[in-house]
């Protein structure tokens, strides 16, 4: 009897070793657009889920309705921008409280206080990691751009 242990330890493992190879193995990738990010033919995807990491392509501060940057500034921008994150999320059942990493450029950094104040609103004290620097160009001359990281169920 103890020498068909050690053989049945030896095939419980040798049928276990496929399922975990599996199970750890190539991890999920789903690729997330809108039926209007689609048909606007964008070359890149609104978001990446990865397993339980969701990557959100940078948002800028574009009406949804009209496609077009919104007037007034940085702040009315800021606020749009920021809006558009948190209305991707909750299409997919998100939450800003899932961001854990956002990254921010402006097109000038003497806005970031005037940003800093509209961020401040859309988070619960929690706030996330975040990284800021200033770049031209932005798309649309867009004042600001905000991509984040999410950590979803």
């Amino acid at each position: 009897m103890n020498k068909l242990l050690p053989m049945g330890i030896l095939i419980a493992t040798a049928l276990l070793i496929p399922v975990l190879a599996q199970a750890v193995g190539k991890p999920k990738v789903e690729f997330i657009n809108s039926e209007k990010a689609r048909a606007a033919n964008y070359p890149f995807s609104q978001a990446v889920q990865v397993d339980h990491t969701l990557y959100l392509s940078g948002q800028i501060g574009t009406d949804p309705k009209s496609g077009k940057l919104v007037e007034g500034g940085i702040e009315t921008e800021s606020r749009q921008a920021m809006q558009n994150i948190k209305d991707l999320l909750a299409e997919h059942g998100h939450s800003m409280d899932d961001i854990v990493k956002c990254t921010v450029m402006l097109a000038d950094i003497k806005e970031w206080p005037a940003f800093n104040t509209v961020y401040r609103g859309y988070f619960d004290g929690r706030f996330p990691a975040r990284s800021a620097f200033a770049g031209s160009g932005l798309a649309l001359d867009a004042r600001v751009e905000v991509e984040c990281i999410a950590i979803v169920d």
